[in-house]
């Protein structure tokens, strides 16, 4: 990568569409959707900011583990962690129904769940975004 701040940039302007999409299915009272586009938002604003230090090669999905990966960045990052691992919950169960025994993910998630999935995806995208 020769330019972090344009490929940043990229990565954090998908994030914010993501929420934005996330924020979308929850009026659609699409709750499941809801919250996997709201982790999708908070993976890629992440990945945003280790890219805007410079990173070549940021692979991963889980929010917490990218997190963690930038508290050598920014030691206020840590804070968040938690929150990530709330996120990193709807990555692959809000799509799969094998991931829920006997249940389905359109039927699994509540509005609750897609309103915490976006408040927390929210919180991250707007730390991250006082730091590009």
């Amino acid at each position: 990568m020769k330019n972090p701040e344009y490929e940043s940039k990229r990565w954090f302007e998908q994030a914010e569409y993501d929420l934005k999409t996330a924020q979308w299915n929850l009026k659609g009272e699409l709750f499941a959707p809801a919250c996997f586009w709201a982790q999708q938002s908070a993976e890629k604003a992440v990945k945003a900011f280790l890219y805007s230090k410079g990173e070549r090669v940021v692979i991963g999905h889980s929010v917490a583990e990218l997190l963690e990966r930038g508290k050598k960045y920014d030691k206020d990052i840590k804070k968040l962690v938690s929150l990530g691992i709330i996120l990193d919950r709807f990555y692959i169960l809000t799509r799969y129904p094998n991931g829920l025994p006997g249940g389905v993910p359109a039927h699994s998630y509540k509005k609750k769940d897609a309103i915490e999935a976006i408040r927390i995806a929210k919180r991250i995208l707007d730390f991250i975004s006082d730091k590009l």
